[in-house]
C-alpha cells in the first residue's frame, strides 16, 4: 500500500510525509523501506526523518549510521543526534559531536544549547554548566524559554535556588513552561515558601503547574496541603491523581489512597501503570487482600498490559496480604523476571516463615544469572533466621562480600543477631554485636532484648534492655520485655516497680511485630 502510494506520488513531499507517518504510528520498519527504496527521492528532511525515527526508538547505533552517510547536514541533522545521545546518556559521544558540529561551520540553536545543558545536568559538570550560561549570555540565547528552562533544571539538579531564580528573570518572555521549571525547581529543593509564591503569582496555571505544586508538597511532607490544592485543581488528569494517591501510600496513609484510588475510577479516570503499583502497595499496606484482587481483577478484564513493575508489586501485595500461594503464582506469570520481582518473592517467604521455599527461589535466581543486592540479602537473612536455618543464614552471611559483592550493613547484622536470638545462641549474638564496623542501632538492641523475652535470659536482657534505653528513652518494649522476663523468673517485687515506671514515663505497650523489617 505505502509502495504504491509512493509510486503513484513520486515528488519528495510525499515521500516524506508517508515517512514521517509511518514513524508517528510506530512503523518504524516501513519508514525505512520507504527510505531504501527511494534513494533519487530524498532530501535532507527525508534523512532527518529517518534518522528522528530511530533515535525515538533508542536505536542511536542505526541513527548514527545513517547520519554519517548524509550526503549534507544541517543543524537539525546535529540536533537529531545529539537529542539521541542525551537519551542514552552518552555525554562522551554528544560532547564530540557537539565540537564536531562548531568545526562543521553550524552555529548552534537554543534547541541545541538546551540539549548540551540537560545532558549536562549533574554535579560533575557544575563549572561547565556554569561556563556554557556565561556563553549562552554572550549569544543572546539566555532570554529563550527552552535555553532558560534547561538551566534551571540543571541549578535544581546541582542545589542552587539563587541561580534557578537568576536565570528565570532573564528569560525575556515567560510563558507556563518557564514558570512550571521555576516552580519546580523551587519545590524539588525545598523551598516551599518560595514554591507557594511562584505559584500565585503565575499570570497562567495549566494542569502541570497545578501538578508540580500538589506533588511539591507530597515530597515535603506536607500532604495536607497538598490534599487542599488537589482538590482546587480546575482540571485533573491521570498524572494529578497518581501523584497525590501515590503521596498518600509513601506516606503510610493507606487508607486515604485507597478511598482516593476509588473516587478516581467513580469519576471515570483511568489508572495507568504508576497509580495502580501505587494503589496495590496501600492494599499491602493496610493488609486489604479483598481490595488488592478486585484490582487485580479489574486490571485482567481490562486487558491493560502489565509491566515488571506492577508484577512486582503484585507479587508483594500477595505476600503482606496473608496469600503466599497467590503471590507465587503471580510470580510465576511474570515473563521476564528481574531482580525486583526476585526479591519480592524471597521476602514474601521469607515473611511467611518459608525459610526453605525462600532459599530455593534465591538458588533459582542465581541459576538464571541474576545477581543479589542488599535487599536479597536481608530477605534471605531473615527467611534462615525465622526457618530456623542457622548454618545456611551463617553461610550466606559469610558469602556476602567474597561471592555476592555487597558489603553487610546494619540491616544484615540485625538479621544474624535475630537468627542466633531465636535459636538461643544469646552469646554468639552478642559477640556479633560487638564486632560490627558501626554502632549498633534500637533495631539490633530490640533483637537482642526480643530473643531474651523468647529465652527468659535476665541477664543479657538488662544488658540490651540499657544499650536500647541510652539510645531511645522510655521504648515500650523495653519494659514490656524485662516485665516478661522477671516475671518469669518470679521477681514480682521488680515487675510492679517497672510497670510504675511504664506508667510515669507514658509507655504505651505497642502492636505487636517484629524487630527486623523486611525492605520495601
Amino acid at each position: 500500500m505505502l509502495r504504491a502510494q509512493v509510486r503513484g506520488f513520486c515528488s519528495v513531499n510525499n515521500l516524506n510525509r508517508l515517512i514521517n507517518e509511518s514513524v508517528r504510528n510506530g512503523r518504524l520498519m516501513d519508514a525505512r523501506k520507504l527510505f531504501d527504496e527511494n534513494p533519487k527521492g530524498r532530501d535532507i528532511v527525508t534523512w532527518n526523518s529517518i534518522i528522528s525515527g530511530y533515535v525515538k526508538n533508542e536505536q542511536i547505533h542505526t541513527a548514527q549510521q545513517l547520519f554519517d552517510e548524509m550526503p549534507e547536514k544541517d543543524v537539525v541533522s546535529w540536533n537529531t543526534m545529539l537529542k539521541g545521545f542525551q537519551r542514552i546518556n552518552d555525554i562522551e559521544k554528544l560532547v564530540s559531536y557537539f565540537k564536531q558540529m562548531i568545526m562543521y561551520g553550524l552555529k548552534p540553536t537554543e534547541f541545541t544549547i538546551a540539549i548540551l545543558i540537560t545532558a549536562l545536568s549533574n554535579e560533575e559538570f557544575r563549572i561547565l554548566i556554569q561556563q556554557i550560561h556565561t556563553r549562552v549570555v554572550n549569544l543572546g540565547l539566555n532570554s529563550s524559554v527552552f535555553v532558560g528552562s534547561a538551566l534551571m533544571k540543571s541549578y535544581m539538579s546541582m542545589g542552587c535556588p539563587v541561580a534557578i531564580y537568576r536565570v528565570f528573570e532573564e528569560i525575556l518572555v515567560k510563558d507556563v513552561t518557564s514558570w512550571n521549571a521555576l516552580l519546580s525547581g523551587y519545590m524539588n529543593l525545598g523551598c516551599v515558601d518560595q514554591g507557594r509564591r511562584a505559584f500565585e503569582i503565575m499570570p497562567e496555571r495549566n494542569v502541570v503547574s497545578w501538578t508540580t505544586m500538589v506533588n511539591g508538597l507530597v515530597n515535603n511532607k506536607k500532604l495536607d496541603e497538598a490534599r487542599f490544592y488537589f482538590d482546587e485543581m480546575p482540571e485533573k488528569n491521570v498524572v494529578s491523581w497518581t501523584v497525590m494517591i501515590s503521596g498518600y501510600e509513601r506516606n503510610d496513609q493507606f487508607v486515604e489512597a485507597l478511598e482516593l484510588f476509588v473516587l478516581m475510577r467513580r469519576l471515570g479516570y483511568c489508572p495507568n501503570q504508576i497509580t495502580l503499583s501505587s494503589a496495590l502497595s496501600a492494599c499491602a499496606g493496610f493488609s486489604t487482600l479483598v481490595f488488592g484482587m478486585q484490582i487485580h481483577t479489574s486490571l485482567i478484564k481490562s486487558g491493560q498490559p502489565v509491566d515488571i513493575i506492577l508484577s512486582s508489586t503484585l507479587v508483594d501485595m500477595y505476600a503482606k496480604c496473608g496469600d503466599i500461594n497467590a503471590a507465587n503464582s503471580a510470580f510465576e506469570l511474570i515473563p521476564e523476571k528481574n531482580l525486583g520481582s526476585w526479591n519480592s518473592i524471597i521476602g514474601g517467604f521469607a515473611e511467611h516463615g518459608l525459610g526453605v521455599k525462600a532459599l530455593e527461589k534465591f538458588e533459582s535466581m542465581k541459576n538464571v544469572g541474576v545477581r543479589p543486592d542488599e535487599i536479597t540479602l536481608v530477605h534471605v537473612l531473615s527467611a534462615c533466621a525465622r526457618g530456623g536455618l542457622t548454618d545456611e543464614g551463617e553461610m550466606h552471611f559469610e558469602k556476602m562480600e567474597r561471592e555476592y559483592a555487597v558489603k553487610p550493613g546494619i540491616q544484615h547484622f540485625a538479621c544474624m543477631v535475630d537468627l542466633y536470638g531465636r535459636v538461643g545462641q544469646l552469646e554468639k549474638a552478642v559477640e556479633l554485636i560487638r564486632k560490627m564496623p558501626f554502632e549498633p542501632d534500637v533495631v539490633i538492641w530490640g533483637a537482642l532484648l526480643g530473643a531474651c523475652g523468647l529465652h527468659s535470659s535476665l541477664e543479657v536482657g538488662l544488658f540490651a534492655a540499657e544499650e536500647m534505653h541510652k539510645l531511645e528513652q522510655d521504648h515500650p518494649a523495653v519494659y514490656s520485655l524485662l516485665t516478661k522476663i522477671q516475671g518469669e523468673k518470679g521477681m514480682w517485687n521488680q515487675v510492679t516497680e517497672l510497670r510504675n515506671m511504664m506508667k510515669q514515663s507514658g509507655a504505651r505497650k505497642q502492636k505487636a511485630g517484629s524487630w527486623i523489617e523486611s525492605p520495601t
